[in-house]
């Protein structure tokens, strides 16, 4: 029982046929059927009585197929080089050369970039003076006054975080009976440790 959805090979075959003539490219010729190729190859064996012929006589004949497929597809790579030039034939629906779409970007802003843009922006900004470890025990322990020691020295360049990245390095003045850092190093993201 068959299905009636199911193409055969040889309606395959036609069709690849059909579709390459209507492109203009040549048709390979039809290989030989299995029910004659089969007799050629029995009539040559030594086991046929009467036929005198040699393996060194039927080793050409099947070298000549194999020059026609090379040369076959010789004359098809031609042609599909050729027809890259070739306007695409009216004849065949659906097709249309591709169009790239222009890919320019939007155009640059005419208003100058102030710091106004960033009026309303917030930044966490952290100041790190130094790192240590204690123990929970010795952190309840701590009382006003109470001296914390750090792995920096006093001289050290603190750290300057922003939204929890590292960005500069600086050092600690006292201007006017407040803290400030002025900014002695800007770090890039390489240069982070």
């Amino acid at each position: 029982m068959s299905d009636p959805n199911k193409i055969s090979h040889d309606e395959i075959e036609e069709l690849l046929r059909q579709a390459q003539a209507a492109a203009g490219i040549v048709p390979p010729p039809a290989p030989p059927s299995r029910a004659a190729a089969a007799p050629a190859s029995r009539a040559g064996s030594p086991a046929s009585p009467g036929v005198a012929t040699s393996r060194s006589a039927a080793a050409p004949a099947s070298a000549a197929p194999a020059s026609d497929d090379v040369g076959y597809l010789l004359a098809q790579a031609q042609q599909a080089l050729a027809s890259v030039d070739r306007p695409v034939d009216p004849a065949l629906s659906g097709i249309s050369p591709y169009a790239l779409p222009e890919l320019t970007g939007t155009p640059a802003s005419d208003e100058r970039a102030t710091l106004e843009l960033l009026r309303d922006v917030d930044l966490d900004l952290r100041i790190e003076l130094g790192r240590t470890k204690m123990y929970l025990e010795e952190v309840l322990k701590l009382r006003r006054g109470s001296v914390v020691p750090l792995d920096k020295l006093a001289a050290d360049p603190v750290d300057i975080f922003v939204n929890g990245r590292l960005v500069a390095r600086g050092e600690v003045l006292v201007m006017n009976d407040n803290f400030c850092v002025r900014v002695a190093e800007l770090v890039s993201g390489d240069d982070v440790k």
